[in-house]
């Protein structure tokens, strides 16, 4: 039984002094634009406490204002305003009792080490709830390391209230534009998505179509993440959120019938005519600009199965899009109601008691926190502190991988002390300070969607900037930086990756085993309640398919992540990482190829007969199997056969390529099989590009 192939890039000839490709991954920066709004919002909200702390004579005050709006720009990553709030004022709050409890154990030595191991078993736990909540838990760490490291103004709640004003600036800044704007983000980010389906219906039979929807996956899911955040505190039926929520619902049925298009425009050569993205580009627009009316369509008369799919999803899309009020679509009792707030807590509170993950995480934290502070006890570290912050950033679970974290870190502090020491050596602090800050604090935003090496680089003399208006030691703190930070990154290597096994190995098997088991549900529900009668026709059943699909492609963006963080990472974990990948376009196909097949029948292709059905089913369940059982894969049956003219023959081909790439060759007991050939069945065999983790980190 053997191993996936590893992909043909990874056994190419390198020149020998070139780094290897998961280590520089992370240093090349994404081509992203730069979002000038945020970059605006943080120089002023950096820059603007200095002036007034220098105007009052409280150079003091005003740069730990300064470090609570750098918390407050770090923790701005959402786009509704209403999740801006939550996501800048209750990190904010959490932060405040940090620094709190880091004060009351300052310079008290071992009693310091206990207090930040115990916060850091914490922050680490919390973090597996939420984006909120992993936010509130790194400023809980985060703030707690510097009050203990750093002497804090009398009385104690002076601290807390100048940091939690430094966010209360962001916010402000932040919230400038919502009565202009109002709900504009969540409008954006809907027709953000038919304009993505517009692009995948014109990719319709092309080699671009995986590409395609893997874009319109995302799209969708941050149009519901920003949607149902908003409901989640709306219980009301307020009319724009319904309209709203019935114009992203009606994106399922057009989504659900584009898998038909392209497996129908791949078997016929013929892509779909140019009008019907036309059609949902329009669609797009009447979405931003709330545009209601009759709609006008003009769509070419549609034939095959397929052809009738589309057309009526988008008809069916532009009168719900149209309209005013669309009270009479359910729009709510068709997304579930959110549980009252009461019940969400205890939820999240009951799993991360619960879950293993999650003690593991708060473990691996708190461990490091707890060597890193117990190291500067006992060793006279000018700065202490930093080492500790180090840790917290380079550890904090829910931010990518450990290793290649503590690597880009390591970079991104050299490159921001570059850019520090200078400053610190020739300017004189004072005045000059606040137009050196707008600039620096600019450059946060830029730098931190180009990857995490980037922000560090970014934030670094920022930090530099305030606590030498803090301790007055000037170019003097440009070592110490440098040497604390690279002893945080150590203690993270050793204790938060070294020692712990599971780091060390890819989870993308046990992911993609979990996935292919749902998608043998999904076809179980598409077909199995009786094919040949008509399954899912009626409401329920269409409704209950319309949430697994939606379940099975958030799931296989979890698995995406999964991979983006493994590739990241030195082998074999890495290497083992790209050669599953094949597996996971093949997984994505087999569920478009259900899709195709459900939506063929709903508008007129015979059914499937049951045991069609079974089969297949029967075949994916024992894939999954296989993938779970370890690593080492099992040889499982790969007969599939069956009328190779009815609606399932595409699904069985994509089994069938699925089964060729997780099924060892007959002939081979201890090789694997190719897995660049198989690849070539399945679409775009490159792995994806590995992610620049984000999240914030001085």
């Amino acid at each position: 039984m053997a191993k996936p192939a590893l992909p043909s890039r990874t056994r190419a000839p390198r020149a020998r002094l070139a780094p290897p490709a998961w280590l520089t991954a992370g240093l090349r920066p994404q081509p992203t634009p730069v979002p000038w709004p945020a970059v605006a919002r943080a120089s002023i909200a950096l820059a603007a406490p200095l002036a007034v702390g220098f105007a009052t004579g409280q150079t003091t005050y005003g740069a730990l204002v300064s470090m609570g709006a750098l918390s407050g720009v770090i923790g701005d990553t959402a786009d509704a305003y209403r999740m801006r709030v939550f996501n800048i004022a209750v990190p904010q709050l959490f932060g405040a009792l940090g620094v709190t409890l880091g004060a009351l154990v300052f310079d008290q030595g071992w009693l310091a080490v206990a207090v930040l191991t115990l916060v850091a078993l914490v922050s680490g736990m919390i973090s597996s709830i939420g984006a909120v909540a992993s936010v509130s838990g790194l400023l809980l760490l985060l703030n707690a390391v510097v009050g203990a490291g750093l002497p804090m103004p009398d009385p104690w709640w002076k601290a807390p209230l100048l940091l939690t004003l430094g966010g209360v600036v962001v916010l402000v800044l932040t919230l400038l534009g919502w009565p202009l704007r109002g709900g504009a983000p969540e409008r954006a980010a809907v027709a953000g998505t038919y304009r993505a389906i517009a692009e995948l219906f014109e990719a319709a039979g092309t080699d671009a179509y995986d590409e395609k929807r893997q874009a319109v996956t995302a799209s969708l899911n941050q149009s519901y993440d920003l949607v149902l955040g908003r409901r989640a505190r709306q219980h009301g039926r307020a009319p724009t959120l319904v309209r709203l929520l019935a114009q992203l619902n009606v994106v399922i049925p057009i989504l659900e019938a584009a898998p038909a298009a392209h497996f129908a425009a791949r078997r016929f050569h013929r892509p779909l005519p140019p009008e019907i993205p036309a059609a949902v580009r329009d669609l797009a627009d009447a979405v931003e600009t709330g545009r209601t009316g009759t709609p006008e369509l003009h769509l070419p008369e549609a034939r095959r199965p397929s052809e009738k799919a589309v057309d009526a999803a988008v008809r069916y899309a532009a009168t719900v899009v149209h309209k005013a009020e669309p009270r009479a679509y359910n729009v709510d009792d068709r997304l579930g109601r959110p549980a009252a707030l009461r019940v969400r807590m205890r939820r999240a509170a009951r799993g991360v008691l619960l879950s293993g993950a999650s003690w593991r995480y708060g473990l691996r934290l708190a461990l490091c926190i707890g060597l890193a502070q117990a190291l500067v006890s006992l060793i006279a570290v000018p700065r202490s502190y930093w080492v500790a912050l180090t840790v917290t950033f380079v550890m904090k679970p829910d931010f990518g991988s450990v290793f290649s974290r503590a690597v880009l870190r390591a970079f991104g502090t050299a490159g921001g002390l570059l850019v520090a020491a200078p400053i610190l050596a020739a300017l004189p602090r004072g005045w000059w300070d606040v137009p050196v800050m707008l600039v620096l604090a600019a450059l946060i935003p830029a730098f931190s969607a180009k990857g995490y090496a980037f922000q560090t680089a970014a934030i670094t003399p920022v930090i530099l900037l305030l606590s030498d208006l803090l301790n007055h030691q000037g170019f003097h703190l440009v070592l110490p930086r440098l040497y604390d930070s690279l002893i945080g990154c150590a203690i993270a290597l050793v204790a938060g990756y070294l020692l712990w096994p599971e780091s060390w190995h890819t989870r993308v098997a046990d992911r993609l085993a979990d996935a292919v088991a749902d998608t043998a549900a999904y076809v179980e529900l598409a077909f199995g309640n009786g094919a040949g009668g008509g399954a899912g026709a009626d409401g329920g059943d269409q409704g209950a398919r319309h949430r697994a699909r939606r379940k099975l492609y958030r799931d296989m963006s979890t698995v995406r992540s999964e991979f983006q963080r493994a590739l990241t990472e030195p082998p074999p974990a890495g290497d083992l990482a790209a050669a599953w990948w094949p597996l996971a376009i093949a997984v994505e196909r087999i569920v478009d190829a259900t899709t195709a097949a459900r939506i063929r029948v709903d508008h007129g292709a015979p059914a499937p007969h049951p045991t069609e059905v079974a089969v297949v089913e029967r075949q994916l369940r024992e894939l999954a199997e296989g993938l779970r059982s370890s690593e080492v894969l099992v040889e499982v049956r790969a007969d599939l056969g069956g009328d190779e003219d009815g609606v399932l023959a595409p699904l069985r081909q994509e089994v069938r390529a699925a089964r060729a790439i997780a099924t060892p060759a007959p002939d081979t007991a201890a090789s694997a099989p190719d897995t660049g050939s198989s690849a070539q069945d399945t679409g775009s065999s490159a792995p994806p590009t590995p992610a620049r983790d984000g999240g914030g980190a001085p």
